[in-house]
């Protein structure tokens, strides 16, 4: 919270999911890769097997393009993307982590210089020297998977660190070993979705063997993942699994997610089984496409549920998504944002309203923008909203459009109707629609604030139980009454996007 918050369009949290995501599927490919082209010609040496050397030579060169080109320069992106808009998260990682990424780094050199090494020397050294350069190249970048995976799964289960704060509680947490286990097991699919394209221009008849090769791989690496992701879910707390399984998750969303990446995996094993092992002469580009797309789907949808079951953490049970800690409610609490925050502090002088932006720019922004993703302005109910809920013929619609979102737990939409004047009242008066509104987003984030307590209350050397907190996948609202105020007056000013239908009630105060 002590840090500027960079505002982005579609979301901070969207954008690093785009980076993330296919850096992850190339980085993943080039670990793969690596084994599969490794065994490829260890296996074409030993038989003699000219067609199967020349695909390991044609998809070391898809490696160095693809991997050490795009997936070096994803991977810088990564951390720029995420120390913009995650300052806290990532200063946090380093000062837990900076010896695992040094490590991992070195290991990053290596593959780096092997693969070059690798491709350019091929027919130039001997058989085995080459050989041995693969395997120190998929070594290496396998051990980068092996360092990496224990800080990226530390994030949604950090174990007995919440207690110890010790480096090894952290990085071997509960889903440490089954979330390598499924990843490697998509290295394979992801090195036989990108090197199938190379075994398009092997010879005629020797197509659908090698088809048939990599066909294996891809439906080995299918059942690896499917039994490392049973038992990632296996390993996750009820708190994370309450988000998306269950007959009522707490994020349809993210349930939808968890039900695509399997649909996924389920179809590009079933095709992959079907046109590259029992029918390789099926085994084209086009069919290529759709089992890479498939293996792709998989592999993001599982990326967007490991990111997405965190909510509403960075870092599980100790840094919230808005960089919050734990630790910091209640003196942010007691001594209010202009005391913890330099940029709240700046607009002291703006008066309510301009505090409010601030605030929201520094507690709600990393989840939520204006008018993009997640949109804050698009959330809040106009005068025909009012009119709607209001009006008996329509409330029960209306409030399942525009309320049920975030009141379907405590209201109804005759509760709703039971407090708002008539439509009549209304139309006599609209001013009394701002009031209300007013008053509803300052109900909603005294709601909020004092969802603080239940963090602060709970045992910290493990991980909270989100799952009965009154709303388990948003941080609290930390600050004084006055900060409070000061966002809600902000929310209620906001006026209506260019364009949008209907006026904003806490813009306008009424209809026109």
């Amino acid at each position: 919270m002590q840090y500027p918050i960079w505002d982005v369009t579609i979301g901070g949290g969207m954008l690093m999911a785009i980076v993330a995501i296919t850096h992850v599927i190339v980085a993943h490919f080039a670990i793969g890769g690596g084994l599969v082209i490794a065994v490829s010609e260890t296996l074409s040496v030993r038989r003699g097997d000219r067609d199967l050397r020349d695909l390991a030579k044609r998809s070391s060169l898809m490696l160095i393009l693809v991997s050490t080109v795009f997936g070096a320069i994803s991977g810088v992106g990564i951390w720029v993307v995420a120390g913009l808009i995650s300052p806290g998260a990532i200063s946090d990682l380093i000062h837990t982590y900076v010896w695992g990424w040094a490590i991992e780094w070195t290991f990053f050199v290596v593959e780096i210089v092997a693969a070059l090494v690798y491709y350019t020397t091929w027919g130039k050294i001997s058989k085995g020297a080459h050989l041995m350069v693969g395997w120190i190249y998929f070594v290496a970048a396998y051990l980068s998977l092996v360092v990496i995976n224990g800080i990226i799964t530390f994030m949604l289960t950090p174990g007995r660190w919440l207690e110890t704060g010790q480096f090894w509680d952290g990085f071997f947490n509960p889903t440490y070993w089954p979330s390598l286990l499924l990843r490697t097991g998509l290295c394979a699919m992801m090195a036989t979705a990108f090197m199938m394209f190379a075994v398009q221009r092997a010879a005629a008849d020797a197509r659908p063997r090698l088809i048939r090769y990599l066909g294996w791989w891809m439906v080995g690496g299918a059942l690896v993942s499917y039994a490392g992701y049973r038992w990632w879910e296996a390993s996750l707390p009820e708190s994370v699994l309450a988000l998306f399984r269950g007959d009522a998750p707490l994020l349809e969303s993210l349930a939808a997610t968890r039900s695509l990446t399997l649909w996924a995996l389920a179809a590009a094993l079933v095709l992959a089984a079907v046109l590259f092992v029992a029918v390789p002469r099926a085994g084209r580009t086009a069919t290529a496409i759709v089992v890479a797309i498939a293996a792709f789907a998989f592999f993001g949808g599982y990326e967007r549920l490991r990111e997405g079951v965190r909510k509403p953490f960075l870092i599980h049970s100790h840094m919230f998504s808005n960089g919050l800690k734990v630790a910091d409610i209640e003196t942010v609490n007691a001594e209010g944002m202009v005391a913890h925050s330099g940029w709240v502090a700046a607009r002291a002088g703006d008066g309510a309203i301009g505090i409010g932006e601030q605030i929201f720019r520094t507690q709600c922004a990393s989840c939520h923008t204006l008018d993009g993703y997640q949109g804050i302005r698009s959330a809040l109910p106009t005068v025909a909203d009012m009119l709607a809920v209001a009006d008996a013929d329509t409330a029960a619609a209306a409030f399942a459009a525009e309320c049920a979102a975030c009141h379907r737990d405590d209201f109804t939409a005759d509760d709703v109707g039971g407090m708002l004047p008539s439509v009549d009242d209304i139309r006599a008066d609209p001013e009394m629609i701002r009031d209300l509104n007013h008053g509803m987003i300052t109900a909603t984030l005294a709601r909020l604030r004092d969802l603080g307590d239940f963090y602060v209350d709970a045992d910290r050397t493990t991980m909270i139980p989100t799952h009965e907190a009154d709303i388990p996948y948003m941080p609290p609202f930390v600050g004084t009454d006055e900060d409070l105020e000061a966002l809600a007056s902000y929310l209620a000013s906001l006026d209506a996007p260019p364009g949008a239908p209907g006026d904003r009630v806490a813009e306008l105060g009424g209809e026109r």
